[in-house]
């Protein structure tokens, strides 16, 4: 069962699932609003977490910028809200919501379809394909990919990040696939069961860590199905969406294997 509250601020909007056959088919979902439950959440649990976090980066456009600054900065995050005994962010990307600040800035678009980034197979490739001389004992014991999720401007009003509770998913939604993509990444049937939420408004001194993969296996949270979606109602004049998203590699201790949930 998913954080049920009494009286829930929610929407009603489209997600695009994974359709029989090929492609997506729109359905119809609620989605809550997190923030008055934020403090019920965690990664382990549901599979994500909403963080206050400063930044001393000035320009998330630029890629050098991003990496001699923001990744080390994810790094520390990452390492204080999960306990991890590293984290080593891999790759990030720049989206928009509009299509001239993409051609201008070479951001990608968001992506609409409910989906999870790593798998199974995925997971252990990125920790062998960026920590080769590492990687045969790191995968020995419990590691995780960890999408960290933050907006360039801010409040968000614009194509805003949709997240849905681990504990709703069931084994049966969960569809792998490598159609038209780098590497495998996990696609979803629709279910009533999923339960959606969302974070109105995040600004720029906010983020969303998101768990893609956690190698574990002892009923925590591991993966988080999401999607950006088109919020209902969006004000006229409402700015495009501009965010940024860091993956991580993080690996625990030894004894995180069998550590009670946080």
């Amino acid at each position: 069962m998913g954080i049920v509250t009494e009286t829930p601020d929610w929407i009603e909007t489209h997600l695009n699932y994974a359709a029989e056959g090929v492609g997506f088919s729109r359905k119809l979902v609620p989605i809550h609003d997190g923030r008055a439950v934020r403090h019920q959440m965690t990664l382990d649990q549901q599979g994500f977490v909403l963080r206050p976090h400063e930044t001393a980066v000035s320009n998330f456009f630029d890629s050098a910028e991003v990496r001699s600054i923001y990744y080390p900065e994810v790094e520390q995050l990452l390492k204080e809200a999960t306990g991890a005994a590293k984290a080593v962010v891999f790759e990030h990307d720049v989206r928009s919501a509009s299509a001239a600040e993409r051609a201008a800035t070479g951001a990608r678009q968001a992506v609409k379809a409910v989906h999870d980034d790593y798998t199974e197979k995925s997971a252990p490739e990125r920790v062998r394909l960026y920590l080769p001389q590492e990687a045969e004992a790191l995968l020995k014991e419990r590691y995780a990919v960890i999408n960290v999720w933050r907006a360039i401007r801010g409040p968000v009003l614009d194509t805003p990040l949709a997240v849905c509770d681990a504990q709703t998913i069931a084994e049966e939604d969960i569809i792998p696939t490598e159609e038209g993509v780098k590497h495998e990444v996990y696609l979803f049937n629709f279910s009533p069961n999923h339960r959606w939420y969302y974070f109105s408004a995040m600004t720029t001194s906010e983020v969303l860590l998101l768990k893609c993969f956690d190698s574990i296996t002892d009923g925590r949270a591991r993966l988080t199905a999401h999607s950006a979606f088109d919020l209902p109602a969006m004000p006229a004049q409402a700015q495009a969406r501009q965010s940024i998203e860091v993956r991580a590699l993080v690996f625990f201790p030894r004894s995180a294997a069998t550590a009670a949930s946080a």
